[in-house]
């Protein structure tokens, strides 16, 4: 491996932490796996010695939640859905190994210091790979699955590709979000969610429509009746749209969203289930910005037969607590613009959800002593939680601009199916860049006050170096690596001479517009050969200043959070 690759990947220090480690939880009612498992339990396992240093790379953190606002049914409501998040979770974490079930109730049996570890560590990673090492094991020697369950073990993107070329009425279902693919009687096959996971997904079902039983707010109870039967019939469209209009006390969404876990193809989509309270007060002060999302997407830079104006207008933004999570692992989100389907984007809209004690709880644990050593002095103490919170939200919103359903060789596709597994990466450094031309535009035309982006270039700077401790196996990690190589090299980042990194206000905004228009043109045209290159420029080789810095944040600063949940009294 590359030393400095090397560097990046592992910190070398170990944070001390206190308190006690979560436990493997159960899961909801009726949610034995489909599949047995792969692992037996009672058998020895390798647990690497380093693995106390790995899992104190995450900061075990409460997650401070504001539950004055929920009536004695919204808590009852919580309840029942904590099952089906349950549920979802354990999808996941199926999807992600069949083996999964079997190693986590392995660990739980073992005994010893390192095994409780490796447990705490399996549980943070939804497996035994260190996803910010390159998905090297922690636990057992088995390789990484890079398309986990969704294929078969041995099938390669070649025979995928040549089957859809051969069987091109099966193109729609082996592309598809929701569907894995099985190999029956030699030949491959498309099996839907619903019938592959019906099992564990009927009593999810269940749980949704007995929350959905307990309340009066109508937009809540037509999308939760709405998404059970989505489990179902494997259609989410309509539960989607319906999934735009919540309003009330309750911010939830359950179901198949994010392609990050399928790194074979980039097609298909894991379970997870967020479960919040709504902050209107915060989001009030936000909202505005909504109206400005059509105005965004025409000065994108980039010719306008590329920008995307017929998206739907549809922009709801909410700040919530998060109360409750399953289906993440390795980095805890602190925010999420869904859905995902064009389909829906274009006829209706997309929403932003940011989670304000996630946020906050990165902020203060991760953000700010970042700042402190790889800033130069007189611009450590420049980073400012409003910054955070406004790189996130734009970021979030810029998920939702740019080309989505394209022309490509003369046919209607759209830009995940093209790009596959290098759309993760591209979408999320888009978004990223996108965040920063934004904010710029918008402080232009007076929507946004100049104050507001006083301390974005500082924020942003110091962020690039909390994301890149991801790893850059991870779609976010790099995206920033792609982001920091082009800045660099078009002198919108200086290193200073203690090492330093800092921004070039001078240089910086046209080359956030350059990378911008490069990133958004690689959607635009669809080309995974381009991308593929692009991606082989900017996004494999760590910059030689980088990796003594993040060295350095080894030393007491955690990679990321582990959250304790709020009780839901």
């Amino acid at each position: 491996m590359n030393p400095a690759l090397r560097t990046m990947m592992v910190l070398v220090a170990a944070l001390a932490l206190a308190g006690c480690r979560r436990k493997a939880e159960p899961a909801g009612a009726d949610t034995a796996p489909p599949a047995p498992p792969a692992v037996e339990t009672g058998v020895a396992v390798k647990i690497r010695p380093d693995v106390k240093d790995r899992l104190a790379r995450y900061a075990r953190m409460p997650l401070a939640a504001d539950l004055t606002a929920l009536g004695e049914a919204d808590r009852k409501i919580l309840a029942e859905l904590r099952k089906a998040a349950d549920v979802m979770g354990e999808i996941t974490s199926i999807q992600r190994w069949a083996g999964n079930p079997g190693m986590r109730e392995t660990l739980s049996k073992l005994d010893g210091d390192d095994a409780r570890a490796a447990l705490d560590l399996f549980l943070i990673m939804d497996g035994p790979w260190d996803r910010q090492n390159e998905h090297l094991p922690f636990v057992g020697d088995t390789p990484h699955p890079k398309g986990g369950t969704f294929y078969p073990d041995d099938l390669t993107k070649e025979e995928f590709e040549a089957w859809v070329a051969a069987n091109p009425d099966d193109a729609e279902a082996f592309r598809g979000f929701f569907t894995t693919i099985r190999r029956r009687e030699g030949k491959l096959q498309a099996v839907p969610y619903s019938e592959e996971y019906r099992d564990m997904l009927r009593p999810a079902a269940a749980s949704l429509r007995a929350a959905a039983a307990l309340t009066e707010n109508a937009p809540l109870r037509k999308y939760l009746e709405g998404r059970a039967t989505a489990f179902e019939t494997n259609d989410y469209y309509q539960s989607d749209l319906d999934w735009l209009d919540l309003e009330g006390s309750l911010e939830v969404v359950l179901g198949p969203y994010e392609t990050y876990d399928d790194l074979l193809m980039g097609y298909k989509a894991t379970f997870e289930a967020f479960l919040c309270v709504d902050l209107p007060d915060v989001g009030a002060r936000l909202a505005a910005y909504k109206s400005e999302v059509a105005y965004l997407e025409s000065i994108l830079p980039i010719p306008a037969e590329h920008r995307n104006p017929g998206r739907g207008a549809v922009v709801p933004i909410r700040v919530v607590d998060l109360v409750y999570a399953t289906g993440k692992a390795g980095v805890m989100t602190i925010a999420f613009n869904l859905p995902n389907d064009e389909r829906v984007r274009n006829a209706k809209g997309f929403k932003n959800v940011l989670m304000r004690n996630v946020m906050q709880a990165k902020y203060d644990a991760i953000l700010v002593p970042i700042a402190e050593r790889v800033l130069p002095p007189e611009m450590g103490m420049r980073v400012s939680f409003d910054a955070f919170l406004n790189f996130v939200l734009f970021h979030e919103i810029a998920h939702g601009l740019g080309p989505g359903k394209i022309r490509r060789d003369g046919r209607e596709t759209d830009v995940r199916s093209e790009l596959r597994e290098f759309y993760s990466t591209i979408e999320e450094a888009k978004a990223d860049v996108l965040s920063l031309f934004v904010q710029k535009a918008l402080a232009d035309k007076g929507v946004l006050p100049a104050a507001a982006i006083d301390r974005l270039l500082e924020t942003y700077v110091a962020g690039i170096f909390r994301t890149a401790r991801f790893g850059i196996s991870e779609a976010h990690g790099q995206g920033v690596l792609v982001q920091v190589n082009f800045l660099l090299e078009r002198g919108a980042i200086r290193v200073d001479q203690d090492g330093r990194f800092a921004p070039v206000p001078e240089r910086f905004h046209d080359a956030v517009r350059d990378l911008a228009s490069a990133l958004l043109m690689l959607q635009a045209l669809g080309d995974y050969d381009d991308t593929k290159a692009f991606l082989d420029k900017y996004g494999r080789n760590v910059p030689p200043g980088m990796p003594p810095l993040i060295e350095s944040l080894g030393a007491g600063i955690p990679v990321d959070i582990d959250p304790i949940y709020p009780p839901i009294p």
